[in-house]
């Protein structure tokens, strides 16, 4: 079992789909903000941002579907993010919960994307940390999410590398593997040499993601188009492939949520020339998939058909801006807040 920080709750909370661990601090009746973690993670990353924030707001993260503590059940990735988004929604619903501010990071993001467009009279505001790219990770190579192969190849589980899912289910936290999840956090996930005070609890809570076909990294299969690799239909991969996953209709939503958009300008992942793109990585005579243009170019319509959206840039920062330089993210996502919703401070 983890430890977790002072005035960090840890519940299991039974809901109409599945049985969620989840995370809490604050005011049980306060503002709800509602936190999304990525792939290779868990929601202990945002204890410390939970604690940071104001007594008055009630903050809650989730174990989603495949990761920590929540049941483990399969990821239908034909769906998209659908599944963890109406996990999230039954989480409300078991706690009464009619409007939150959502914090997504990475998939989650994604994630959090996918909850504003099916559930859009719940969310209050939506924060975007890294986001995976509205048109999802890998397989498209313009601003607008064009496939570079009818059968998205590219993208999906088949990209993730097998050494990467062996050092999980090993499940050693101090392999020394450049697969393992610490090497992974301190060389991928923030920006060197930056090193987090709790790398310990969170490797460990990286190694409790559930692994296989229809868990992580997902199914695939084979395609006569480069790299030789398409989505199967299982596992969250696959649920953030372009086949399943385009967010990018949240520029038509008739009452529009006010979006932060928070990321480091250091980020190895979330980038338009991505460390984990086979675009990037390989002999391709396809361009790299552009996710931050592709980001910027959906919310650009997203303000200019009546949208709020706030951009901030963290000089030096990788892929995890709450963690590297927590005192600024708060700094920042107060003052949105604050701009949003003056009460709520």
């Amino acid at each position: 079992m983890l430890l977790h920080l002072d005035g960090i709750r840890s519940d299991i909370v039974a809901t109409s789909r599945i049985r969620s661990h989840v995370l809490s601090s604050g005011q049980d009746n306060g503002t709800t903000i509602a936190f999304a973690h990525g792939n290779m993670s868990a929601a202990t990353y945002f204890e410390e941002l939970m604690l940071g924030m104001p007594a008055q707001f009630h903050c809650l993260a989730p174990d989603l579907r495949g990761y920590g503590d929540t049941q483990d059940l399969p990821i239908d990735a034909t769906r998209g993010a659908r599944d963890t988004a109406d996990d999230l929604m039954a989480l409300f619903e078991a706690l009464d919960i009619k409007s939150a501010h959502l914090v997504g990071w990475s998939a989650g993001a994604g994630m959090m994307m996918q909850f504003a467009l099916d559930y859009p009279a719940t969310v209050a505001s939506l924060t975007l940390i890294a986001p995976v790219s509205p048109y999802g990770f890998g397989g498209s190579t313009d601003l607008q999410g064009t496939p570079i192969a009818s059968d998205f190849a590219g993208s999906g589980g088949g990209t993730v590398g097998s050494d990467t899912v062996e050092q999980i289910r090993l499940g050693d936290p101090h392999s020394n593997s450049p697969q393992a999840p610490r090497h992974l956090l301190r060389n991928y996930f923030v920006n060197p040499p930056f090193r987090h005070d709790r790398e310990e609890l969170l490797v460990r809570a990286t190694l409790k993601q559930k692994l296989g076909d229809q868990r992580y990294p997902g199914d695939c299969l084979p395609s006569p188009h480069w790299p030789h690799v398409a989505p199967g239909k299982w596992g969250p991969i696959n649920a953030v492939s372009p086949k399943y996953f385009n967010t990018s209709a949240i520029v038509d939503l008739p009452d529009k949520p006010p979006i932060l958009w928070i990321r480091g300008d250091a980020d190895v992942i979330i980038s338009d020339n991505s460390l984990f793109d086979h675009a990037t990585l390989s002999p391709s005579t396809h361009r790299p998939q552009p996710m931050v243009g592709q980001m910027r170019e959906v919310l650009d319509r997203y303000e200019q058909s009546g949208g709020y959206v706030e951009e901030v840039v963290m000089d030096g920062i990788g892929h995890s801006p709450f963690l590297e330089d927590k005192n600024l993210f708060l700094s920042k996502f107060s003052q949105f807040l604050q701009t949003i919703s003056p009460t709520s401070e």
